[in-house]
């Protein structure tokens, strides 16, 4: 049945949230502050090994060589000027403020954070976007069932420290990867191993900007940087 691998990864996400909510309320204050800056050194290094993957390479000699600096540049600075016309940021926090309402959460001050940081880590990257096509194409739900297996780790720890809005990030996970499987006719054949490679590349720089600001606070507005991820796809078409 197409469309059955993204209930799986909405529902290990909700699990995943439900989990961490009920540990999150064993910690301290100051614990779950502690908590919050393992997670963003943990996202950070899960983007820098991604980037790396995408950016360095072995050459016959041995050396090993960086590439992919132009695409990255053009992704993101494109992208970021798109997002910030657009105003994607201010967008998403007004719709966690509407959930955050909505669902009797008006009190919980981490709500919109952890509601908005957990939607960018588990909505980009390239597993989302091919696993919803092989599943919309194929009905093969094998990469979604490993991406539920790795958000539900994911979401479980970010909710120990984060809260409730955690768990609601299935809802734009099943809204994004939904789309993609009702389309993926349309998309699969856009997606090439360049394209591919584009895509999480820029997408792993996006999580390590993730982590950044769960370190340090919000310091970069990951969310209007979201139209680098369909930038970088394109560019693959680009003699660059």
């Amino acid at each position: 049945m197409p469309g059955l691998g993204t209930v799986i990864n909405v529902a290990a996400i909700a699990a995943g949230g439900i989990a961490g909510l009920a540990f999150g309320k064993l910690l301290k204050e100051d614990l779950r502050d502690g908590l919050t800056k393992a997670c963003g050194v943990c996202v950070l290094f899960l983007g820098i090994a991604s980037a790396m993957e995408g950016m360095l390479s072995v050459g016959a000699d041995g050396t090993l060589t960086s590439g992919n600096s132009l695409l990255i540049i053009a992704s993101i600075a494109l992208g970021t000027l798109l997002g910030e016309l657009l105003g994607i940021d201010a967008l998403i926090t007004r719709f966690g403020e509407w959930l955050k309402a909505k669902t009797g959460n008006a009190r919980d001050k981490n709500f919109v954070e952890g509601f908005v940081v957990t939607s960018i880590t588990v909505c980009v990257g390239a597993m989302a976007v091919m696993g919803a096509i092989e599943d919309g194409l194929f009905g093969d739900i094998s990469i979604l069932q490993a991406k539920a297996i790795l958000d539900f780790i994911i979401v479980m720890v970010l909710a120990c420290s984060l809260g409730k809005g955690c768990a609601f990030s299935a809802i734009p996970v099943g809204i994004f990867q939904g789309s993609i499987t009702a389309l993926a006719a349309f998309i699969k054949p856009l997606m090439t191993a360049a394209a591919l490679a584009n895509l999480s590349l820029v997408g792993s720089i996006l999580i390590f900007c993730v982590g950044v600001n769960l370190v340090w606070g919000n310091k970069v507005r990951v969310a209007n940087m979201l139209p680098a991820v369909l930038i970088a796809p394109a560019l693959a078409f680009l003699p660059l």
